[in-house]
């Protein structure tokens, strides 16, 4: 039996059905996977398979919109294949669905810049979710995994005093500071917002004077305060925006 069971159909025109490539090396759950997101009028399984060699190739053909894959392989070859195929498309949207609840595979996975992190354990509305807040532009944690990178921040800190955020940042600082409560690194947020490191170390330097921050979890808690990201029952920012939870 072949590895990959893909359709060779043409793109769908926008606004049609989320065109998705599942990635998951278990045969029931990946059939199971196909017939759940079939039902739905807004999705359509183009192409899966349980070879993770076999993906670049396939996302070339079938041109997914959006791919769900599980990083934990016995080859241990997800995570480059999840690398190749955001470099290979950068419009790609990477969905993760594993059993993985480990502290170093969600970080591991979010540092490849996946776009939604769901467990397998979740429910199928769960899911689904995912699916449509991913393909809306956003990143998607599931609330077991959002407390995880929420908590690892924020913990020990006490609430600071209320003031408006509006009033002590620029635009572009409130863009810089969401990225680094979210864990994001000086590289990737120059990467992000088209800046310079320099320029984003600037920004960097400047909040944690305005604001009185001294670390990374401190800035995360003035996020949260301030609305910036949501730790219930989604952790969701902006398209652009890369979940990467180490500074």
């Amino acid at each position: 039996m072949s590895p990959f069971d893909a359709s060779l159909s043409e793109p769908a025109p926008p606004g049609a059905r989320v065109r998705i490539l599942l990635i998951e090396n278990h045969t029931i759950l990946r059939d199971g996977l196909r017939a759940l997101l079939d039902r739905e009028n807004d999705l359509q399984v183009v192409g899966s398979t349980g070879d993770t060699s076999t993906v670049v190739d396939l996302v070339r053909a079938l041109r997914p919109d959006l791919v769900i894959s599980d990083v934990l392989f016995p080859d241990l070859s997800g995570p480059t294949a999840i690398r190749a195929l955001l470099a290979l498309d950068p419009a790609l949207r990477m969905l993760i669905l594993t059993a993985g609840d480990g502290e170093e595979h969600i970080r591991a996975a979010l540092n490849l810049g996946v776009h939604g992190y769901v467990l397998k354990d979740s429910g199928c509305s769960d899911l689904l979710r995912a699916i449509r807040t991913v393909m809306s532009g956003k990143h998607f944690l599931c609330p077991a995994v959002a407390a995880k990178v929420v908590s690892g921040f924020v913990s020990g800190f006490e609430s600071r005093p209320q003031v408006r955020c509006q009033e002590l940042v620029t635009g572009r600082e409130r863009q810089v500071l969401t990225r680094i409560a979210l864990g994001q690194s000086n590289k990737l947020i120059a990467r992000d917002l088209v800046l310079s490191v320099k320029t984003v170390e600037k920004h960097r330097a400047n909040l944690m004077r305005k604001l009185t921050l001294h670390n990374a979890a401190a800035v995360t808690r003035f996020a949260l305060t301030h609305g910036m990201i949501d730790a219930e029952p989604s952790l969701a920012v902006t398209r652009h925006s890369t979940i990467a939870p180490t500074v």
